[in-house]
Order: C-alpha cells, then structure tokens, then sequence
C-alpha cells in the first residue's frame, strides 16, 4: 500500500514576473514569454451585445419559498455557461476587503521574505508557476502561490503554518467560508440534478476532501498583447470559487467561440464548473475553457479556491445520472490518479478532460 503522504507532483522553477517588472523596467517583453501560439479567437465586443455571465442569488437559492426557481437558474448557468457570478453570499463585506488588503500585502513582501515561501525542487506548491513541464516551454505573464488548505494534515509545514500573522488566521477563516459556500452549492446543484445529495456531499463536503488556493499576481506588461496572463484551460478541479481583489478586469471565457470578458460585481463571487464536476454530472454540467489577460498599466490580483474529492476517493459520473442517461461518458479513478495524469503536462485548453472520456 503506498504511503498516504507520498504525493508528490512538480513544477520547474521559473523567475518571478513581479521583481522582473519591478526591478528591470522592461520594455520588450522577453522571449520566454512572447505567445506568438495564443489562440487568435474573436473577443466578443460586448457594447451593443450586452453578454454577461448568469448571476445566481445565494438568499433566494437557500430560501424556503423561492428556492425552486432560483435553482432553475443555476441549472441552466451550469448546462450552458459553466460560469456564474454569485451574489448576497453572506460573507461581510468589511471581511473581504481585510483578506483583499492582506493578499496584497504578501505579494508585495520582500523577495527575501517570498524565498521562504517559493516552489521547492519536486513539488508544486508556494510562490513560481504551475504546469511548467520543459525548460523551453512559454510561461505565463504571472506569479502564483498555491497552497494546500484542507484537509490540515496535508498543509505544507513551510507553507500555511508558516505564513505572517494576521493573514494566516484571516486565510484559515475565509476557507471556511468558502468552503461552506461550496457545500451549498454542490448540494443545490444535486436537487437541481434530481440526484441524492449525498452523491455530491461525499465528494465535496467530507473529512477527506480537498481544498486548495491559488493566489495570481499578474504585473502589468510593456506589451500586453504579446503575452497571456493565465493560459486557456478549464479548472482541473471539481468546483472554483474565485474572489476579484482588486478592481482590474483580466478573466475571459470563451462562450459561443469568442472570448467574452467577465465583469466582476462587487464584492462578488466568480464561480465555475471544473472537470472533475463535468465528470460527476456525466457532461451535463460543463468545465468552461477561460483565460488571463493582462494589461500595461495596472497588475490584476485574484484568488481562486478550488474544491476536489479526497485524494484517494474514487470518483465517475453518478450512478443515478448513468441509471437515466444510459451511459457513462468517463472513466472512474481516484483523485491521486487523477492528478498524476494532470501534473505530467502542460495547460492546454480541455485536452486532459478529453482523454478521460469514454
């Protein structure tokens, strides 16, 4: 049996964007970076066309008189957009605003004090990049910290434990925040599915399950068009829950085969379908294709908390939902099988989705 905290997948180590900006004043971006590949797709001009992603109210979705419909409405959010905006959410706003504040501030610590905290040899969690697999391979216009939350026994003793106060106590209360979000939602999209909740509480809402963060840092660039911020993809996860930190537009999700640029609410919550809940609903809910772009005069922050299966829990489309379907369109595995796979390659748009397909 092989050893419950011998989990390790990788990232090569690359330079931070950030102190490069900072310290350099480029004018040319350089080579590494420049996506002459980027996907040349339309972005929608939504002037005219007024294209916004679905918005879903959490009162009315946890209201015991208008439920029904506001579930319809997540139902056809999650069918046809994978992407949601999740308003009246019940966080205080005066909360987000100090986590905001305080996500700022670590990016914005000395390089001296980030080494503590950067991606060591062999694993992929800390300040660097992720998914970077060969040395000649393009990066990404940005600088990350992902990390572990839950459970605890999986928390790098480098990492969590060890980040300033107060922010680790304002980070260990904003995962339980989110993390009952998620609870909700996953349990609204199982009535919206007519499937049992516990189909979806076992994966999501379990002493085993999985919660990660990932901090972006995207820095402003000379020649914003020459470079992407987070390379198209679609959340290799079960469900994202992602949290706008400051005011600067940068997150695209291509609907319809454009980009349409997502508008963050204020105070807000961005919310999307990732595969492992494409796999769950048996492709009735669907993980999107989305990206990063970056600009020249202001960086973009974010933070993205995603929310999985144990790592030696078994997942496959839900058997209730294959009884009525009459086919399983992917395969069963474990979500440590899941993420070997996934960390053995580079982001490339919904091709790993795609090779779990039946």
């Amino acid at each position: 049996m092989e050893a419950k905290g011998a989990v390790q997948w990788s990232s090569i180590l690359v330079p931070s964007v950030q102190e490069m900006v900072k310290e350099k004043m480029i004018t040319n971006v350089p080579s590494r970076y420049v996506r002459s590949d980027e996907d040349k797709t339309e972005v929608a001009d939504d002037s005219g066309l007024n294209i916004e992603i679905p918005i879903i109210d959490m009162n009315r979705l946890c209201s015991p008189t208008i439920m029904d419909s506001e579930v319809e409405k997540l139902d056809f959010a999650c069918k046809e957009w994978g992407f949601f905006q999740l308003v009246n959410h019940g966080i205080d706003s005066s909360f987000l605003d100090k986590t905001k504040l305080e996500i700022q501030d670590f990016f914005n610590l000395p390089m001296e004090a980030k080494k503590k905290f950067w991606q060591q040899p062999n694993e992929i969690e800390g300040f660097g990049q992720a998914f970077v697999v060969s040395e000649d391979q393009k990066l990404d216009w940005a600088d990350l910290f992902y990390h572990t939350v839950k459970p605890v026994e999986l928390r790098k003793p480098h990492l969590f434990p060890k980040l300033p106060l107060p922010f680790r106590d304002t980070l260990e209360k904003y995962s339980g925040e989110v993390q009952n979000i998620a609870n909700i939602l996953t349990v609204k999209m199982a009535r919206a599915l007519e499937i049992k909740p516990e189909e979806m509480e076992k994966f999501f809402n379990n002493v085993d399950s999985i919660q990660a963060m990932r901090m972006n840092y995207y820095p402003p660039c000379p020649q914003p068009d020459q470079v992407i911020g987070l390379t198209p993809h679609s959340d290799s996860v079960g469900l994202t829950i992602l949290m706008q930190v400051n005011e600067v537009e940068g997150l695209q999700i291509k609907n319809d085969g454009k980009w349409i640029p997502v508008k963050p609410l204020p105070n807000a919550f961005i919310v999307n379908i990732g595969d492992i809940l494409e796999i769950i609903t048996n492709g009735t809910y669907r993980s999107i294709e989305h990206r990063g772009v970056v600009n020249a005069e202001k960086e973009r922050l974010s933070i993205a908390t995603f929310h999985n299966p144990g790592m030696y829990r078994e997942f496959g489309p839900a058997k209730s939902l294959v009884e009525r379907q009459k086919v399983a369109k992917f395969k069963r595995l474990t979500m440590k099988e899941f993420n070997d796979g996934l960390f053995s390659r580079t982001l490339d748009g919904k091709t790993y989705l795609d090779a779990l397909r039946i």
